[in-house]
């Protein structure tokens, strides 16, 4: 037809998406990783998507250049596990050893393991301790890598935390685990709901604000 470039083209290395629920076009950024996403309304064309990528161009650019850069693991490396930082050195073994001033490691797979292995650990305990304070059943927990939460629990009572949050301080990841088991009472995020989550943590507010803050960072690290 002629009458522009491509949207794949001009769209390279941004999520198209379009929604029901959009009412007009919107860009995200994410704090993570520097992805873009366009949100569009079912009948946006590709000329009106093209053209809006083409005017926000600048503000992509600049976004993204504010996320946090990627950090791979290697030996020399310094990574936080529960809020502190860890000088990575060369381990012997297939396994990973956490220290309380270093990390000995073989690979970064192996480090990989044994966080999730430590973040299982010290959440097991606390979310059954928690559940017992609201009395209700946790069916089953889980521990992803996931983007775009820090935890979720289903109406069933299943579990679900990021594992990366064992590199958080301890507070802040047991307040996510707090807020999840809370979602056993209230499943949304009402007054009634806070209220739970400030029953079993008091101070939730300040983990709350680090988590925006600073969760964003945990991303970066690279076990590749």
């Amino acid at each position: 037809m002629g009458w522009g470039t491509p949207l794949e083209n001009v769209a390279e290395g941004v999520t198209i998406r379009r929604s029901a629920r959009a009412r007009r076009m919107t860009l995200r950024v994410s704090r993570l990783d520097g992805r873009v996403t366009l949100t569009l309304p079912p009948r946006t064309s590709d000329r009106a998507a093209r053209n809006f990528l083409q005017d926000h161009a600048g503000w992509i650019a600049n976004a993204r250049e504010k996320t946090a850069p990627e950090t791979r693991i290697e030996v020399g490396a310094r990574l936080p596990v529960e809020g502190r930082l860890r000088r990575i050195e060369p381990g012997q073994g297939r396994q990973a050893r956490i220290f309380e001033d270093r990390i000995e490691m073989p690979g970064p797979r192996a480090l990989e393991t044994a966080l999730k292995h430590l973040a299982r650990d010290r959440a097991l305990p606390r979310i059954d301790h928690y559940a017992s304070r609201v009395d209700r059943a946790v069916s089953g927990v889980s521990f992803r890598d996931t983007r775009s939460r820090w935890g979720s629990c289903t109406s069933e009572g299943r579990v679900m935390l990021s594992w990366r949050l064992v590199m958080a301080p301890p507070e802040v990841f047991d307040y996510v685990i707090a807020h999840e088991v809370a979602h056993l009472v209230e499943m949304n995020h009402s007054a009634a709901f806070w209220s739970v989550v400030e029953g079993l943590r008091p101070d939730f507010r300040d983990a709350k604000r680090w988590l925006k803050a600073e969760g964003p960072a945990l991303h970066r690290f690279r076990f590749e």
